[in-house]
């Protein structure tokens, strides 16, 4: 080959192993472990565990149901996400940045919503609880948005996938901390030969968590701005309007023209099967008379630890073999593990066939966020990044949520063993739309590779 001819990027050689390894230690990557922490810190802590708190106070099941809606949070941040992207904050931006300055006010209402949560009593000042809540599950979104952003403007398109896996891992640690290790905490404050609620433990377990807060603040504090970009002023209102609230939805349609259909709705379907089946996880768990401590000990903390060797396979593979290859790897994996609730649906209570199950369904699990969450950080434009990606990772969520909801109708009628296999079929179509985004993207990249 001559040397006047330039070898494309994406046919040189991949580096060994070892290599692709090495990225998980990448200060990047190191980051992003951190802040992931400081993510999944909330989640939890205003669903699963203020839910087990409210009903433990002698809330109703209902209220704790229309309670659940905080969550919606997540669902709809896309509406305020033009915002993070552009708007600076006072004072905070010109000290640290544009991500760095939304990330720090972001964690410090996460904070103070805990502290809040922690200090109001449920049996007392349960509007205030649930007023706490959602300050807190929308500063909690806000910083989702920020993060998203943090993360993809850090490191290049083929190390999205490192930094997903240990943002993953982060996001995992915390939501064991943020499930069973509140648990222990209040359970360890709790006076001795009381019984039933008590709030001074609960308000411990709470602040303690307010404290491991600390974790994203600091990082973010000694972190580096990953992009210092200047925009210029609008000229007006309407102009204002149409670059901050229009123009990053306008730039994925001109970017990707007829094809942003396809796109979209892979989107939408990628999780519907893990979604719409882990629904049902919890109830057909007690159906089968697995008891609180197999569930917590084989589901939580085993799948969670599952769920991270997932997501750092997955890493390693889309760095190695591209992220559409993985994204396949992925679908597959997530379809075929549902059939494996359908069998184990019919061995009553097996312990070992549960570890065998949880191993396949979290593993494919992790394989299959880290591939999607690099693919969607592919799809933005570094300038909208913020309000680009908070569009596809709420899109992602709205169609298998809603679906869901229908889950406990369908296994009352037809049964679990049917609702698992109904599941793993849910995930068909989405191969099929992987494999045109694929064809799709090997279009695209000769037509770009000049620019």
């Amino acid at each position: 080959m001559s040397d006047e001819t330039p070898t494309p990027p994406r046919t040189s050689r991949p580096a060994g192993w070892l290599s692709s390894l090495k990225v998980y230690l990448e200060p990047a990557a190191l980051r992003m472990l951190a802040l992931g922490f400081s993510a999944g810190l909330p989640l939890l802590l205003v669903l699963g565990t203020l839910s087990f708190r409210l009903r433990e106070a002698g809330v109703d099941l209902a209220t704790i149901g229309y309670l659940s809606w905080v969550g919606l949070a997540y669902a709809f941040k896309w509406a305020w996400a033009p915002l993070v992207d552009r708007v600076p904050l006072p004072l905070l931006t010109r000290l640290l940045g544009r991500r760095r300055s939304w990330l720090l006010a972001s964690q410090l209402a996460i904070v103070a919503g805990l502290a809040g949560m922690a200090w109001f009593d449920p049996q007392v000042d349960r509007t205030l609880v649930a007023l706490c809540a959602l300050g807190v599950a929308f500063a909690s979104a806000t910083q989702d948005i920020a993060l998203d952003a943090f993360r993809i403007e850090s490191a290049a398109v083929e190390r999205q996938a490192a930094l997903a896996a240990t943002y993953q891992t982060g996001y995992r640690l915390a939501m064991i901390w943020a499930g069973a290790g509140v648990f222990w905490i209040a359970a360890q404050a709790e006076a001795p030969g009381i019984a039933g609620y008590q709030h001074a433990a609960w308000r411990t377990a709470y602040l303690a968590m307010a404290a491991s807060m600390a974790v994203g603040l600091l990082t973010v504090l000694f972190a580096p701005e990953p992009l210092r970009r200047t925009l210029p002023p609008a000229r007006d209102a309407a102009q204002w309007l149409r670059e901050t609230v229009l123009e990053p939805f306008a730039d994925f349609l001109r970017r990707y023209g007829t094809h942003a259909v396809l796109v979209l709705a892979l989107i939408a379907v990628y999780r519907i099967s893990d979604v719409v089946m882990g629904i049902m996880a919890n109830p057909f768990y007690a159906d089968m008379g697995y008891t609180k401590a197999e569930v917590a000990n084989i589901t939580k903390v085993f799948g969670v630890v599952m769920t991270l060797v997932g997501t750092f396979v997955g890493g390693v593979l889309a760095l190695r073999l591209g992220v559409m290859r993985v994204m396949m790897l992925g679908a597959v994996l997530s379809a075929g593990s549902n059939l494996l609730f359908a069998w184990l649906a019919s061995r009553g209570h097996d312990v070992r066939s549960l570890v065998l199950v949880i191993s396949a369904d979290n593993l494919s699990s992790g394989i299959a966020s880290a591939a999607f969450i690099a693919y969607l950080s592919g799809l933005t434009n570094v300038n909208y990044s913020a309000t680009q990606y908070a569009l596809f990772s709420s899109m992602m969520l709205l169609l298998p949520k809603w679906l869901a909801g229908f889950s406990g109708s369908y296994v009352e009628h037809f049964g679990y063993a049917n609702f698992f296999t109904s599941t793993a079929a849910l995930g068909v179509p989405v191969l099929l739309l992987v494999w045109l985004a694929s064809r799709m993207q090997a279009v695209r990249q000769p037509a770009a590779a000049p620019a």
